[in-house]
């Protein structure tokens, strides 16, 4: 990691000396999305994006099956040695039989086949959920770098163009004040062109509105729909936060999610476009898909 993202790490960690046990489990990943390993397993495409269709929509993905077990293992013990009784209930996950099955359910943001995987081995439902999403964070970067190239320029859905997912904040940037989301999952960006509920679409500005919570200042805002409840937070920044960081920025403006729930406000649950993925195990001569059962 750099510098600056360990720094802010620290940084948070004095702020927040309770998260200790959860910012050890996120550097745990921020040190792996910087392995440039997971680039080698970015599915190739042919051509630019088309219609509203996320870039990993039906991709096979190759990867190594090794690999992937030992990320996996060390992720989850990382987390269950964190000192908390909840995620303490993972060690009994450590050792995954089925690899490929929690890492395409954690992918495809798929929370019922989580939290069937969760009931299995007796872990506490939300702290693995918590930290199984977590698990392809390094190849959903790797993912954004390789492919953003391949992003639809006129790309204004409400969900990442790269995998499907809601937009962890938005970002309104520099004195022409243009409006960016950015992808929790993938750090990847899109611009909007007008304030609009990434949910439902909704551009009324009367039915949307703007929430400053008190010692939050007018740089950091929540942006919320009155028709379905949903909300962004909303930064104003002089450029966008590089792609290690945008994590960090999710976690340590959780001040306004909490404003935003105490208001009445929501965000979605799971994914905003289902991906339907292959995963194939690069280690098998014959290139055997790796298995999926429900």
């Amino acid at each position: 990691m750099t510098v600056s993202i360990d720094s802010n790490l620290e940084e948070l960690g004095r702020q927040r000396p309770e998260w200790e046990p959860w910012l050890a489990v996120i550097q745990e990943v921020l040190g792996e999305t910087a392995d440039t390993k997971w680039d080698a397993f970015v599915p190739a495409r042919a051509g630019t994006q088309e219609g509203k269709i996320p870039l990993l929509t039906g991709a096979a993905i190759t990867l190594e099956s090794s690999a992937l077990r030992r990320w996996t293992e060390r992720l989850i013990r990382t987390a269950s040695q964190s000192g908390t009784a909840k995620m303490a209930t993972l060690k009994s996950a450590v050792r995954v039989a089925d690899v490929s099955t929690l890492f395409k359910a954690a992918l495809c943001q798929d929370d019922a086949r989580l939290q069937e995987i969760a009931v299995s081995f007796g872990a506490d439902p939300e702290a693995f959920h918590a930290v199984a999403a977590l698990l392809p964070v390094p190849l959903l970067h790797a993912c954004n770098r390789r492919l953003r190239g391949s992003v639809a320029r006129s790309w204004t859905e409400g969900y990442c163009a790269v995998c499907g997912a809601w937009p962890a904040f938005a970002e309104v940037r520099g004195i022409e004040r243009a409006r960016y989301f950015r992808c929790g999952r993938c750090a990847s960006e899109w611009q909007v062109h007008c304030l609009v509920c990434p949910y439902c679409g909704m551009t009324d500005h009367n039915e949307l509105v703007s929430l400053v919570p008190e010692k939050a200042g007018n740089s950091r805002v929540i942006d919320a729909c009155k028709r379905c409840l949903g909300y962004v937070k909303t930064f104003t920044v002089l450029q966008g936060s590089p792609a290690a960081k945008v994590m960090l920025d999710d976690l340590a403006s959780v001040d306004l999610d909490v404003a935003a729930l105490e208001s009445g406000y929501r965000r979605p649950q799971g994914a905003g476009y289902a991906l339907d993925v292959t995963l194939v195990d690069k280690a098998a001569p014959s290139g055997r898909l790796f298995p999926w059962r429900r």
